[in-house]
């Protein structure tokens, strides 16, 4: 199957610096030195309630960039994931567009002609030192706009001591996952295996699922391919032998939230879910740190298919016209250093194979090697297509229904793929 698309990345260095501009522009001359190059960004804050929020990660970058490079100053703001792209419309509407941006899209701006692209902004070394997968997934019409930041990927999370008290391995096909559920369900476990197909992010739980039945969004030419014979026989599977067994729980899949989904699992109520890496870092915050292992999603029959993937992007508007500028802090942004620290700080996996490489071979980051496996054989969201966010919101609001009692797989499916025309 062709590789397909998602990913995010962050800025804001601007208290370090003791700055108070705010992104008022695109790179405007300001200060005593008329000779400085300022560089506006606008990026995604990674940080939540336990750990730190972004600006610490780009504070760093930004100093060690002006060090060296001392007539570009780079001002940047940091916003919530919910809000940035919100505000980045507005700012390109009033004619203001940032010279760069971390976001989760792309491809609107790169088909209006607003973009750089990568070969217009990267040196040839940092170019082809993208992960391949990522570096294709940034792609509209063969030219990548995109600039993979740091990617994700999904996991079956399954809890060791319920695993081991009921003498369970983890599943390799889903035969074996419905034998475990079957056991674990027997065994008085709340969630043998939790399903959220709820309206928060269904889109990632429905692909992870359709891409373990050898189907997906997509076909190999890459063109919307929803109602897909082996898209509606997984759809069928799940109703049949997990949903209408109980095997997934208390809470119907339509009706459960990927957060309580992972709160169950945390909270040692659910046996198996599939889930980010973060995760992990979400079991070590919590007070009963539950045993648990991860392995890629079983398949239908065993068969090696390809992960469901996340990505986030750095995008660069043309508008400001500080292309050399901009290029010249990418380059320096792209360093194995920074690409490291990133992934490391928020369970994220790098986007260079470099980066990707060190981190291989390096015992620290153990709890992150199935994720890194998982990077050369990634699928991700369409987001080339300027109609993913309708054909997105589609899949949240429907998904559910299919395997809800009276269901029907098919007609969902089909619903989802007028979406999409």
């Amino acid at each position: 199957m062709a590789v397909r698309r998602r990913v995010r990345i962050m800025v804001t260095m601007a208290a370090a610096l003791g700055l108070t501009v705010g992104v008022s522009g695109c790179g405007a001359e300001t200060g005593a030195d008329s000779k400085t190059i300022t560089l506006t960004v606008v990026a995604t804050n990674y940080g939540d309630s336990v750990h730190k929020n972004s600006l610490g990660y780009w504070d760093r970058v930004g100093l060690a960039f002006q060090s060296s490079h001392p007539g570009i100053r780079v001002v940047a703001k940091v916003y919530p994931a919910d809000t940035v792209d919100a505000k980045v419309a507005e700012l390109v509407k009033q004619g203001k567009a940032p010279d760069i941006v971390q976001t989760d899209s792309y491809a609107e701006y790169a088909a209006k002609g607003m973009l750089y692209s990568a070969d217009e902004l990267l040196s040839i070394p940092v170019q082809a030192g993208f992960v391949q997968s990522l570096a294709e997934a940034g792609e509209v019409r063969n030219a990548q706009y995109g600039l993979p930041f740091t990617a994700s990927t999904r996991l079956l999370y399954y809890n060791k001591d319920l695993f081991q008290q009921a003498g369970l391995e983890p599943p390799t096909t889903w035969q074996e996952l419905l034998v475990d559920a079957r056991v674990l369900k027997a065994r008085g476990v709340k969630y043998p295996i939790a399903v959220p197909l709820g309206p928060e992010e269904a889109e990632a739980e429905t692909l992870m699922w359709l891409l373990a039945g050898e189907g997906g969004y997509t076909d190999d030419a890459g063109a919307y391919d929803f109602t897909s014979d082996a898209n509606v026989s997984t759809l069928k599977w799940i109703k049949s032998n997990l949903v209408d067994t109980g095997l997934t729980g208390p809470v119907a899949p339509g009706k459960l939230n990927r957060g309580a989904a992972l709160e169950a699992f945390v909270d040692g109520e659910a046996a198996m879910v599939n889930a980010p890496l973060s995760l992990m870092r979400q079991i070590e915050d919590s007070t009963l740190n539950v045993p648990y292992g991860t392995v890629p999603l079983p398949s239908r029959t065993g068969k090696a298919v390809p992960t469901m993937g996340t990505a986030d992007w750095t995008i660069a508007f043309k508008q400001g016209g500080h292309r050399e500028q901009i290029g010249q802090f990418l380059d320096f942004l792209y360093g194995d250093k920074y690409v490291t620290e990133q992934a490391a700080e928020y369970q994220l996996l790098p986007v260079t194979t470099s980066a990707t490489d060190a981190m291989r071979a390096d015992k620290h980051y153990r709890s992150l090697w199935n994720g890194l496996d998982t990077l050369d054989n990634m699928d991700l969201y369409p987001l080339s297509e300027t109609n993913w966010s309708r054909v997105s919101t589609a899949i949240r609001t429907k998904i559910g229904t299919s395997v809800a009692p009276g269901g029907d797989p098919e007609a969902v499916l089909t619903s989802i793929a007028k979406a999409a025309r």
